[in-house]
């Protein structure tokens, strides 16, 4: 197929795969293999899943398996497959007000957080890292509100968040590869890492084209096997920043 024929197609996925580069790292490999051009809507979890559901995307790659399944049991996916993860951690001040300064207890130093009334910035837009967020905040058995004064919804994405974080400061959470790949980090240090509460999957989705006939089916299913073949889990196992992974092969082809 000649580069004026490529087919395109369009994924829906998250701001934490397009703002760390990873779709920049990868893509080239699949379309130089392939010869399919591949679209990035990079919006929150929710916003991407909802793209996809009324048939504006060919493929789903998000980050919250629990509306992956969801999205494919009600017939607007053919199968989810497991692509990668990584995980989330809590940043704050330097000063860290809240005292959570290397707990492995997410939950825990959230529960600090909202006791020591030191401001918390959340993304509040539906994302994966939101619907982390509060369900984390369900197992501490809080129910922050913007009226308690501490608690902030900026409604934008990581890199937005992580900025009027920095900013202020506050307190909030992140998916480490975003982490690694921001360079505004001012005041913002890392404070809690390493809860199993905070590894964060990813999935990739094609679109069931007997739901949306008009979805570029056969080059999604092309695109979904490639991502999660060798070839494409080495690739996303070599995208490093400063030296770091920031997203870990999960499919069955990388022994992951």
């Amino acid at each position: 197929m000649g580069p004026a024929l490529a087919e395109t197609i369009r994924v829906a996925s998250t701001t934490s795969t397009e703002a760390s580069g990873l779709f920049d790292h990868i893509l080239p490999a699949f379309t130089a293999s392939t010869g399919i051009r591949v679209r990035v809507i990079a919006v929150g979890t929710g916003q991407a899943i909802r793209l996809a559901r009324r048939g504006d995307a060919d493929v789903l790659l998000v980050h919250h398996r629990p509306s992956e399944m969801a999205f494919v049991r009600e017939g607007y996916g053919l199968q989810r497959y497991p692509l990668m993860y990584n995980d989330f951690v809590i940043v704050g001040p330097e000063s860290d007000p809240a005292g959570i300064r290397g707990s492995a207890d997410a939950v825990a130093a959230l529960t600090k957080i909202g006791q020591a009334g030191a401001v918390f910035l959340s993304r509040g837009d539906d994302s994966g890292t939101h619907r982390r967020e509060r369900s984390l905040w369900q197992a501490a058995g809080i129910a922050p509100s913007e009226r308690a004064g501490w608690y902030r919804e900026i409604g934008a994405g990581m890199g937005r968040t992580l900025n009027t974080a920095a900013a202020m400061p506050a307190y909030t959470l992140v998916d480490r590869g975003t982490w690694l790949s921001f360079g505004n980090r001012g005041p913002l240090r890392l404070l809690v890492e390493g809860d199993a509460r905070l590894r964060n999957p990813y999935g990739a989705i094609a679109v069931d084209p007997k739901k949306h006939p008009h979805v570029k089916a056969a080059a999604a299913r092309r695109f979904v096997a490639w991502l999660v073949s060798p070839a494409g889990q080495r690739a996303i196992g070599s995208f490093r920043i400063r030296g770091k992974v920031l997203f870990h092969p999960a499919s069955p082809s990388s022994g992951g």
